[in-house]
């Protein structure tokens, strides 16, 4: 017998919309017949197709994914734009990146669940004063270079993972579509070959590896993963202009291992700290430009305790305390797997 719907395509979506809303109109829009199964999740089938979505509220937005199976191509393409015009106001894949997650399951094998992302705001420079030239111009510099590794280096909530989703949105609007990211902060994933598999093989745009302490250290300490990574950094995914983003809490440039940061491969290790009372200050009113009475009583408050510096996670902290407006989501950001 003939295949009833030979043809199958996954798309992904990021919208500025409640959840809820987003699957009313693509219950009583997308399709002839829907069943809706919960608040993101719904079935779909008419003439020559089938379908099913499920999405996730996220902060401010909403995104998800909709599998669709077709009779041919011609209908593929019809039921698509149907879907797309229901969930409205569609962002263009230049301001999204998937986030390609990889974990050890259960199992003992490699598990990986993947959901888009919205890029954020424009980085604030003086969120980051030990960047010379800039945030934007740094990100630029490391995409456009040949070099594959960039290691992130920093105490927690000092922004290393902002500063990642940034160079993850950078990559979508060079390549004027959602970047595809492979993502781990899983010890037993990175001792996994699997994964390097997946990143050598697959359609990935870059691989990202936080809290990598224990990958980073030099391998006359004992460490038995990096060579992997030494070996993945280069040859092929060099040549493809794929990236590796590290991010780690180790103190000294010391403590990784020499082989990884040489020129050639490594672009750069870049330090993220806390700020002094006068950076804090400064980065305050740049973020409050529109308020600026509340940035020095916010700072005052931040530097309440007596310490020297501060770190981003606690001024955001400081500002949601103090009531300014909507909600500022931390700088050293937890990405939304659920």
């Amino acid at each position: 017998l003939p295949s009833l719907f030979p043809i199958h395509r996954v798309l992904r979506f990021a919208v500025r919309r409640p959840i809820e809303e987003v699957f009313d109109d693509l219950a009583l829009h997308a399709a002839p017949r829907a069943q809706r199964i919960d608040e993101g999740a719904a079935v779909f089938e008419g003439d020559g197709f089938l379908a099913s979505a499920k999405g996730r509220r996220k902060t401010g937005y909403a995104s998800g994914t909709v599998r669709v199976w077709a009779r041919d191509l011609v209908r593929l393409r019809e039921v698509e734009a149907n879907i797309l015009r229901a969930i409205g106001d569609q962002l263009v894949r230049e301001e999204q990146f998937t986030i390609d997650w990889h974990f050890q399951g259960g199992h003992g094998g490699l598990t990986n669940v993947s959901f888009d992302e919205l890029a954020d705001p424009a980085l604030i420079d003086e969120a980051y004063p030990s960047i010379e030239g800039g945030v934007s111009a740094l990100i630029e510099r490391y995409l456009a270079a040949r070099d594959t590794i960039l290691v992130l280096q920093g105490p927690p909530g000092t922004g290393k993972t902002r500063l990642v989703r940034a160079i993850l949105a950078a990559m979508s609007r060079r390549k004027r579509d959602s970047a595809n990211v492979l993502y781990t902060a899983d010890r037993r994933a990175i001792e996994n070959d699997e994964i390097y598999v997946e990143f050598l093989t697959g359609a990935h745009d870059a691989l990202v590896v936080e809290d990598a302490d224990h990958l980073l250290g030099a391998r006359a300490n004992g460490n038995r993963d990096l060579h992997r990574f030494l070996t993945v950094a280069d040859g092929v995914v060099q040549a493809l202009g794929r990236k590796i983003v590290f991010t780690t809490n180790l103190h000294n440039i010391g403590d990784i291992d020499d082989a990884l940061i040489r020129p050639g491969r490594c672009f750069a290790v870049v330090r993220t700290r806390g700020l002094s009372r006068e950076e804090a200050i400064r980065f305050l009113e740049a973020l409050l430009a529109d308020r600026p009475r509340g940035a020095t009583e916010i700072g005052e408050r931040a530097f309440s305790s007596g310490s020297r510096t501060v770190t981003l996670a606690e001024l955001y902290r400081a500002i949601e305390t103090h009531g300014q407006g909507t909600h500022l989501r931390g700088e050293d950001q937890t990405w939304e797997p659920s």
